[in-house]
């Protein structure tokens, strides 16, 4: 297992307006491709942060998408860890490293204390690695809500 990134600061919390940002950022990510994303917030990880992740993924029912191609980015700020969580519709078709180029650039973010520019690559990276093997069409539906999750 790789070692959990472990990059934030104690401080960091996205302010409303941030999160509207966020919001705002996975609904034009989500219109490349019919995959879903979601982030999810919270200060502790209990746990390793991709366990986590998938615990977080199947509590907020993303497993039962069509395609099974939701996508959880986790950030447990206050342990200073993150992960992103992927369905197995994704897992199924992608290469095993499929999201390692995008946690090391959210890292490179992160470790500079750019919070919001690491979360907000991270979701348009993932909208358009999805876009290859989820396009988008015409008669996709939003099967997620796009709000921040936060425990």
């Amino acid at each position: 297992m790789p070692k959990p990134d472990t990059v934030f600061s104690k401080k960091q919390i996205f302010t409303d307006e941030q999160k509207q940002q966020i919001v705002a950022a996975i609904g034009e990510a989500e219109k490349q491709t019919s995959g879903q994303i979601r982030v999810h917030l919270e200060e502790k990880c209990p746990k390793e942060p991709l366990a986590r992740a998938v615990d977080v993924f199947h509590k907020l029912e993303m497993h039962k998408t069509k395609h099974k191609n939701g996508v959880l980015i986790y950030i447990a700020w206050g342990d200073k860890k993150f992960a992103i969580a992927g369905d197995s519709g994704i897992h199924a078709v992608v290469p095993a490293d499929f999201w390692h180029g995008t946690k090391e650039v959210m890292k490179g973010h992160f470790k500079k204390g750019e919070f919001l520019e690491g979360l907000l690559f991270a979701i348009k990276e993932t909208g358009s690695h999805l876009q290859q093997y989820f396009p988008h069409s015409d008669n996709d539906k939003n099967e997620l809500s796009d709000e921040i999750s936060e425990g």
